[in-house]
């Protein structure tokens, strides 16, 4: 979902991510992955300004973070 929003694609991912896009592909048809590359995934989406939502009864999610208030 985080992808798509992004309009990103598998080979984008890999590069923000710093990782192969085999890797993506292999972890999207649902192959376990090590933590550190789910980590280094959240870390680029997050630093494209993608939140996650926890399970909250309706399911989790993804959506864009708010802007920040100018300073």
């Amino acid at each position: 979902m985080a992808r798509a929003a992004l309009r990103w694609g598998v080979r984008d991912l890999a590069n923000h991510a710093g990782i192969t896009a085999a890797t993506v592909t292999r972890i999207e048809n649902n192959y376990a992955a090590h933590a550190s590359t789910l980590l280094a995934i959240r870390a680029a989406f997050e630093a494209a300004g993608i939140e996650f939502i926890p399970e909250n009864g309706g399911g989790a999610g993804v959506r864009f973070r708010k802007p920040s208030a100018p300073e």
